[in-house]
């Protein structure tokens, strides 16, 4: 993977709340949508792209198909997600996301491994 690459996907704020959502666990198109509060198209478009992109990975659980990070990532994706979640940490809007990601994951009735890392 390119760096360049990496940062086209990079240069969207859906998209880096999306990638900054997976360091902390995988997750399904209706996790992002309560996490986020945007709509299942504009998270779904946005997943595809970086799916296509090779920055996402799918597995299917049951009905479910989750999101995660590559398993092994690329050296330059992995330092890239690392200063995403250093940058992140200073941001409101990126750590009310993961407010409302603890949230969910505190009352949803879906299966724990669905947010195993």
């Amino acid at each position: 993977m390119q760096l360049a690459e990496i940062y086209q996907c990079f240069c969207d704020p859906t998209r880096l709340r999306i990638l900054h959502l997976l360091t902390q666990s995988p997750l399904c198109v209706c996790h992002f949508q309560d996490a986020l509060g945007e709509p299942q198209v504009k998270i779904s478009k946005h997943l595809a792209y970086l799916r296509s992109r090779g920055l996402v990975q799918t597995k299917r659980h049951g009905n479910w198909i989750i999101y995660s990070l590559p398993d092994k990532p690329s050296d330059e994706l992995a330092l890239n997600l690392q200063c995403l979640q250093d940058c992140a940490q200073s941001d409101p809007m990126f750590r009310k996301d993961l407010q409302r990601l603890e949230k969910l994951k505190a009352s949803c009735c879906e299966p724990a491994e669905v947010f195993a890392k």
